[in-house]
């Protein structure tokens, strides 16, 4: 991880953090952010360039396989338990509630609480009353709150692509109330370009950025652009429907197709089997969601990675290819999931070719 400025008062404290977190050691960590407090430290920085930081670093460990699931669970909720422990010390600049009223929550399916979390801790630093949902907010249950609440403002977070679906039909029934949304988190791409194509008001790349745009002030949404769920064009073909409401087949059949093809699929024990089904259903629901915002960068990048998480743990990328092959059989009918079925096996790394016996290459 890079060093904080000198001078900054957080020093090393990422790694000692980290040390204590990956030990599971609850006490230490929060002593050591604690303490940081107690010193002067700032806690807004303590929360995104320490915590958040090491939250980060957790997930990478776990894709580079170097930490398994429990451990990465584990550390999640110490984490949490950090940020709760700084929650009970919280200062504020101004008066609690001086600026108005605000509601953070993830969208429906979104289970990564963590960002929202933080972005609420912030907002309510810089004297926003914050109403934070928490995880998978399903959409009415967001409209009834916003309903009795009135907020000035919905700040949405989403950090699977596959959540696009669900950030747009909640970015469009808050906006019919006439309350603007803001969204943020890595599920609306580089830059917020999906941000951009389900029209939220504002985007975010992080919680400094999206406490500074709030302070700036965001506008009610115009009354034109309400209650339009479905104005992407693209979807007039149906082929996004069609392959999501199609998951469960595909998966099945890919399931069978691929035992045809690979005797090691045929010799899986039971558990095996169970993850290859849900690395085929995670296929499908990124390929749906491609299809949804019309854009091969996200199949592609999403292949992409699996490709270099299942190098991680010692499967060869042929076994993600054979996979994309099934679909395309099984999608012949469908041109655009057909056209990102091809970019993402291009972008796939090329099997070495081995000699054929008795060759002397």
């Amino acid at each position: 991880m890079a060093e904080e400025p000198a001078g900054s008062g957080l020093e090393g404290l990422p790694d000692r953090l980290w040390d204590a977190v990956i030990a599971r050691d609850e006490s230490a960590a929060v002593r050591t952010v604690c303490a940081a407090a107690d010193a002067g430290a700032d806690e807004e920085a303590l929360l995104l360039d320490v915590v958040a930081r090491v939250q980060h670093r957790v997930g990478a460990e776990w894709a580079a396989a170097r930490i398994n699931v429990a451990e990465e669970h584990a550390a999640g909720a110490i984490i949490d338990r950090v940020v709760a422990a700084l929650a009970h010390r919280r200062a504020t600049a101004c008066a609690p509630g001086e600026r108005g009223r605000i509601t953070v929550a993830c969208v429906e399916g979104e289970w990564h609480h963590l960002p929202a979390r933080l972005l609420a801790e912030v907002l309510t630093r810089r004297g926003w009353q914050v109403d934070f949902l928490g995880a998978h907010t399903p959409t009415p249950h967001l409209i009834a709150h916003v309903h009795g609440t009135n907020p000035a403002a919905v700040l949405l977070s989403a950090s699977i692509p596959t959540h696009l679906p669900a950030a747009h039909k909640a970015v469009t029934a808050v906006q019919s109330l006439g309350i603007p949304v803001m969204v943020g988190g890595a599920a609306f791409g580089p830059g917020g370009r999906y941000a951009r194509l389900i029209q939220a008001d504002a985007w975010a790349a992080d919680a400094r950025a999206a406490a500074d745009r709030l302070a700036e002030g965001l506008t009610a949404p115009p009354t034109s652009r309400r209650h339009q769920i479905d104005d992407l064009p693209h979807l007039a073909d149906q082929e996004y429907t069609l392959v999501k409401n199609s998951r469960t087949t595909l998966v099945r059949q890919g399931l069978a197709a691929l035992d045809g093809r690979s005797p090691a699929t045929r010799s899986y024990d039971a558990a095996q089997r169970e993850r290859t089904a849900e690395d085929l259903a995670r296929i499908v629901d990124f390929l749906a969601t491609a299809l949804y915002v019309d854009d091969a960068a996200l199949f592609v990048t999403f292949v992409t990675w699996t490709a270099d998480l299942l190098a991680a743990r010692g499967v060869a990328a042929l076994s993600l290819g054979l996979g994309l092959s099934v679909l395309t059989e099984r999608l012949h009918d469908f041109p655009r999931a057909l056209a990102l079925l091809g970019a993402a096996s291009d972008a796939l790394p090329v099997p070495p070719v081995r000699p054929a016996p008795g060759s002397t290459a």
